[in-house]
């Protein structure tokens, strides 16, 4: 018997037979997991806006791109090159009052296979009297057996302008990837005035494929998308919505806003319904990012 059996006898565990379980169990390096965190606060200077605060951590990168207009653009980056589980990423963003911000990702979002747990993305929004804030960033891809809950928290002046969109890809079905089990949770919270007015959460687990063909739910569509809207003539804007949208989605005014719900089936499929909604939604012209 070697000392470290010995160690293990002594201290009351395991017996010799089920040694090399607990040594294993012991020596089992811990996978690293990314953790990022971008935190930024913009504000009017004259005409234009300017980045007031900057603050970046771990694998989370904002860039500022030059803008065309009198507002910013910020394109999120990470740096880590996709999501699994245990991983976090926080993003907080402060746009002040007269101030005018878009935001962007560099890429698609990629959830992989989670061997434990899952990743953790987090969004702070606020939006002071008279800004307009824009929370672009584009679809998050889904893998099989990944994980992911996110979190969309905004605190919106009743006089801001608003444009959310969030976006799933479940598999990209043009390299035949398919989702057959996995977990995704959404959860947005929308304040106007430090009041709740949009509150919504969704959340598949376990069987996807299964989940996703039932006809009450996504009936068989692999990519869907939820865009909120709030600023000038929401009735003309929910009018512009409908018409793009078509069978493949629906959108309500709900509040105040305009609330646009699309599934598809595809990726490709969904970017040719996104792209004209957006533009037919945003205050200027979309990130470069988001062309086709």
């Amino acid at each position: 018997m070697d000392g470290q059996e010995l160690d293990l006898q002594l201290a009351g565990g395991p017996s010799p037979g089920h040694l090399s379980e607990a040594v294993a169990q012991r020596t089992a390096p811990r996978l690293q997991r990314a953790a990022g965190l971008a935190r930024a606060s913009v504000g009017p200077v004259g005409a234009r806006t300017a980045l007031r605060r900057l603050h970046q951590a771990g694998c989370a990168k904002l860039r500022f791109p030059r803008a065309s207009g009198p507002g910013m653009e910020a394109v999120l980056v990470n740096t880590a090159g996709g999501l699994t589980g245990g991983d976090r990423i926080d993003v907080e963003l402060d746009v002040e009052a007269g101030a005018a911000l878009t935001l962007t990702s560099q890429a698609c979002e990629r959830v992989y296979r989670s061997l434990g747990g899952a990743a953790q993305v987090l969004a702070r929004l606020q939006a002071g009297e008279g800004a307009a804030l824009a929370w672009l960033p584009q679809e998050t891809i889904l893998f099989d057996g990944g994980a992911i809950a996110r979190s969309l928290e905004v605190e919106a002046a009743a006089s801001s302008r608003l444009l959310l969109c969030e976006s799933v890809i479940l598999g990209r079905q043009a390299m035949g990837e398919s989702v057959r089990d996995g977990l995704f949770r959404d959860r947005w919270r929308v304040r106007r005035g430090g009041r709740l007015v949009f509150a919504d959460d969704l959340r598949l687990e376990g069987d996807i494929a299964r989940i996703a063909a039932e006809p009450a739910l996504l009936g068989g569509a692999r990519a869907f998308a939820t865009v909120l809207y709030q600023g000038e003539a929401p009735e003309d804007r929910l009018a512009s919505a409908r018409r793009i949208l078509g069978e493949a989605g629906g959108a309500s005014l709900v509040d105040g806003f305009v609330v646009a719900r699309l599934a598809v089936a595809d990726g490709l499929a969904l970017r040719r319904r996104l792209v004209p909604l957006l533009g037919a939604l945003a205050s200027g012209p979309l990130p470069r990012i988001w062309s086709m």
